[in-house]
């Protein structure tokens, strides 16, 4: 039989999106050495792809405004958010993520990550949202580089499949690195930060519901394989109805342009954040809004003014009772475009009337689509001329627009995608991962969306805060573990 190849460190982190490599980091910093396990050829995780704002009490930002706020009024505002599911929160985690939060937004800025803000958003009784610049992957890339100038071993298509033990203590992780079955043993502690299982048809229709199970996902490789590790050896998964989606996301461009290549240096960053704040808007926001318009999602007012949603036929989609992501998820083929009249053209390339936002950063009108993502952006003088720019049936979009005049317009395509999925395993205030009846698994932490154990992250700016913030503890945590013996 031929023997297993076997790599070792003090500390073993599965995942390479924002909570596991902050836990990489937070290991690192505390003396150990550590080996990150990434599945995908790149970091990066769902991080990468989210609106990239941190919700936080007592930062720098919000003392340059004079604004007075503390971690107990952060935490009961976040009740307020979860509203009826309030008594299915972690109130343990919750305290956890409020106390902690500020020091993980210093902490990532020292790294070079750059915030604007901080913004309203009520609920929340002071500003508290913080908005990353140009945008979330500049979480990636600093998380990143600190990796690496403190000694990680990135292992990247290295997907984690089996949790093995020495006695009641998890001690490896049984990994496929670039093909080889690989034991990746931790003379410390092992991190799970696997992210959720968005992307896993099978675990959202068991959990959440059947009509969930085939609507893709923004991130298709979460796929829940830490959640599966644990579940495996006696762990259970919290929360694990709860999910964001069906809703609404435009079609990804093919490639992004050179601008959007540009790493975030704080030199760049700096830059954004001094001209949000002091230039004019007609200046400063084409060069903001060329960052954003890859991840923003069109907002509902569109539809309530007159907007149409079509299928890919041209026949419009009825909304009546349901939302538009459920309307567009159960089309044949997952895709819709808005079309509209000339005079909601008009409407829409001026505030208050905008197409897209990013919370707290900017509005995106009709003229930042058409400038930054043209390929999004459909004109015609007649709605045969519109179909054929779709590849809709003109019959039926003339029938949908019979009532429009001048020319017509249409944005699009638009999918109905899963954004993530809420159930994380059960875990102690500690970040400890937990058998089903309460023990701990000796050895095993769990961060960000794995780790997230019933605790309710409504509102912009929570799950980003709770990937950063226990990722940095439970990494912090498992590299001052004894070794085992």
């Amino acid at each position: 039989m031929t023997a297993v190849p076997e790599i070792t460190a003090d500390v073993v982190v599965v995942g390479g999106g924002g909570s596991g490599l902050a836990a990489a980091v937070g290991a690192a910093e505390a003396g150990a050495n550590v080996i990150l396990l990434e599945k995908n050829p790149e970091p990066g995780g769902s991080t990468r792809w989210s609106v990239g704002s941190i919700t936080a009490t007592g930062t720098a930002h919000q003392r340059a405004r004079g604004i007075v706020d503390h971690p107990d009024s952060h935490f009961e505002d976040m009740g307020k958010l979860a509203g009826s599911l309030a008594n299915r929160d972690n109130l343990g985690l919750r305290r956890l993520l409020v106390d902690n939060v500020p020091e993980t937004v210093r902490w990532l800025r020292a790294m070079g990550v750059e915030f604007l803000g901080p913004m309203e958003e009520p609920p929340h009784t002071k500003p508290r949202m913080h908005n990353v610049l140009p945008n979330s992957r500049a979480y990636i890339y600093h998380l990143a580089r600190r990796a690496r100038i403190l000694g990680v071993d990135i292992r990247v298509n290295a997907k984690a499949v089996r949790i093995h033990f020495d006695g009641d203590r998890a001690t490896a992780i049984e990994a496929e690195i670039a093909g080889t079955l690989t034991r990746v043993s931790a003379r410390r502690g092992i991190v799970l930060a696997g992210g959720d299982y968005s992307g896993n048809a099978e675990m959202k229709a068991a959990l959440v519901s059947e009509a969930l199970g085939p609507v893709p996902a923004v991130n298709p490789t979460a796929t829940g394989d830490c959640q599966r590790m644990v579940e495996a050896i006696g762990g259970e998964i919290l929360n694990g109805d709860l999910a964001l989606g069906p809703v609404l996301r435009f079609e990804p461009p093919r490639s992004r342009p050179l601008y959007q290549r540009i790493p975030p240096a704080p030199s760049l960053t700096r830059f954004m954040r001094w001209g949000l704040e002091r230039m004019p808007a007609s200046v400063i926001r084409p060069f903001v809004m060329g960052f954003m318009t890859t991840v923003l999602a069109p907002e509902r007012s569109l539809f309530a003014n007159g907007a149409l949603l079509v299928g890919r036929d041209g026949e419009a989609l009825t909304l009546a009772g349901r939302s538009p992501g459920d309307a567009v998820a159960a089309t044949p083929d997952n895709t819709a475009y808005i079309v509209f009249d000339d005079a909601l053209a008009r409407r829409y390339d001026s505030w208050p009337n905008f197409v897209s936002t990013a919370p707290g950063v900017a509005y995106a009108y009709l003229a930042d689509y058409r400038r930054t993502r043209p390929e999004l952006c459909h004109q015609a003088e007649t709605p045969a001329a519109l179909a054929a720019r779709i590849g809709a049936s003109p019959q039926a979009l003339a029938e949908t627009l019979k009532a429009a005049s001048g020319p017509v317009h249409a944005l699009g395509p638009l999918h109905a995608f899963v954004v993530y999925t809420d159930g994380g395993v059960r875990v102690s205030d500690t970040l400890e991962i937990l058998r089903r009846d309460g023990t701990p698994i000796r050895g095993l932490y769990g961060a960000g969306s794995t780790g997230q154990g019933g605790l309710l992250l409504e509102g912009h700016g929570h799950h980003l805060g709770w990937a950063f913030t226990s990722g940095r503890l439970a990494g912090g945590t498992a590299a001052k573990l004894e070794p085992k013996g």
